[in-house]
């Protein structure tokens, strides 16, 4: 039930930020290990292959280091692609660029399973290519669902992001690029919903903590229950507590409901969640992202509940331990 891939890129530190930046003052250059880092083939293969098969040519900059360009970044994504569906490495050289990139868009469009999706959409990413990102978007939510494809293949996606912008492979323009394309897909698919109120539905607030800017888990929540035909007073990012405690008054919800992904200096976290507790005790308040999920050291208060995952919410919502 969340998108934990900004938690390490929000806590890293002022020096790793100095070192990428240094590293992504251009993009017309990838060195082997950012190739390494993207398409998931070691650095040593890469140079057997080209050894072997002649597939890269990579040039050299003036203190000798190699690196590639970004057309061969892409083209090494592809061929990473076909290899991890079933093509040998000996065919695929064999093959030109532009017959790589058609096999590769067809198994994009044919293949299921969510590694070659997820693949396929981090080769959009990184050519900035909004028509096809959307298109691999498309076919995964009508063949599997809105809910499927966000837990399956857009979290995942996110968090293999966050790996690459902290590994100084990508930087924050990708992350950008993809975030928002999901976000008005979330938004668009959450004004489609016609279902009506259930009786006896409960009312959930959703917000995110002041400082907190990353919505996705949240819209993915409003989503899930809306489509269940509960009432949402969606408030969104970096909500301060008074205007909580005023929002509170007015709405009078039964859940309250956040997600905290980024560490808040001001409150840490388990001074966050004591006090959410003790502020409304008869309120249920659920609470997710990395910053909950993965502390094994937190003391849960009993009106609150950690919600790991979308199973997990389901579980919830349907009233089960």
């Amino acid at each position: 039930m969340q998108s934990n891939y900004t938690e390490n890129i929000t806590n890293e530190s002022k020096k790793s930020r100095s070192v990428r930046k240094s590293k992504k003052d251009f993009r017309d250059k990838y060195f082997i290990k950012d190739v390494e880092n993207i398409t998931g083939i070691k650095a040593f293969t890469l140079r057997v292959w080209e050894q072997r098969y002649g597939m890269l040519l990579p040039k050299r900059t003036d203190t000798n280091i190699r690196y590639y360009e970004e057309d061969d970044l892409k083209y090494m994504m592809n061929v990473a692609l076909l290899n991890a569906n079933g093509y040998k490495i000996s065919k695929i050289a064999e093959m030109s660029r532009e017959e790589v990139q058609q096999r590769t868009l067809h198994i994009s469009e044919n293949n299921s399973t969510h590694q070659a999706q997820i693949q396929a959409l981090t080769n959009a990413m990184i050519a900035f290519d909004e028509r096809e990102f959307n298109k691999i978007l498309s076919i995964n939510m009508l063949k599997l669902g809105m809910i499927e494809t966000t837990s399956s293949i857009i979290f995942p996606l996110l968090q293999h992001v966050g790996i690459l912008w902290l590994s100084g492979s990508i930087n924050v323009a990708h992350e950008h690029f993809i975030t928002n394309l999901i976000k008005q897909r979330m938004y668009t698919a959450i004004d489609q919903i016609t279902t009506p109120l259930v009786p006896n539905a409960r009312k959930f607030i959703l917000f995110l903590p002041n400082g907190e800017n990353h919505e996705l888990s949240l819209l993915f929540a409003s989503y899930i229950l809306k489509t269940r035909g509960q009432q949402v007073v969606y408030i969104g990012s970096s909500t301060p507590m008074d205007d909580l405690n005023q929002l509170f008054k007015v709405h009078q919800p039964d859940v309250l409901f956040c997600a905290v992904t980024n560490a808040n200096s001001h409150m840490p976290i388990q001074v966050y969640i004591n006090t959410l507790s003790r502020t409304w005790p008869k309120t249920t308040i659920c609470i997710t992202g990395n910053q909950v999920v993965k502390r094994k050291d937190l003391k849960v208060p009993a009106n609150c509940r950690v919600i790991s995952d979308t199973t997990d919410f389901f579980k919830f919502l349907d009233g089960a331990d």
